[in-house]
């Protein structure tokens, strides 16, 4: 299993990104084809005090190629154009393997 993980900076206007994401991006991000499950967390710190994040994504796929067919798919490239539109300046993308602990 693999997931794409969006690390998102603070916003200049936390209410307008939530607004946003909640009711436009995450809606396009969840008809990705071969998603399997995506969670959404709000930062609140970090162990050693304030964090540079403000929201963290991570969005669920079988397989690399699962990933790279989803994000290529029509419901891919809109939630891509989208977040390029919305916090272009505030996020990162990883992708990272699911391993056992």
């Amino acid at each position: 299993m693999v997931k794409l993980v969006a690390l998102y900076r603070r916003p200049a206007d936390p209410e307008a990104f939530d607004r946003h994401y909640r009711e436009v991006h995450a809606p396009l991000a969840a008809r990705m084809p071969g998603l399997r499950r995506m969670e959404v967390a709000r930062v609140t710190g970090s162990p050693m005090g304030e964090s540079p994040y403000y929201l963290m994504a991570e969005m669920y796929f079988d397989s690399l190629a699962d990933l790279e067919a989803a994000l290529s798919s029509p419901e891919g490239r809109a939630a891509g154009k989208d977040l390029m539109g919305f916090a272009r300046d505030l996020v990162s993308l990883h992708i990272a393997r699911v391993e056992d602990a």
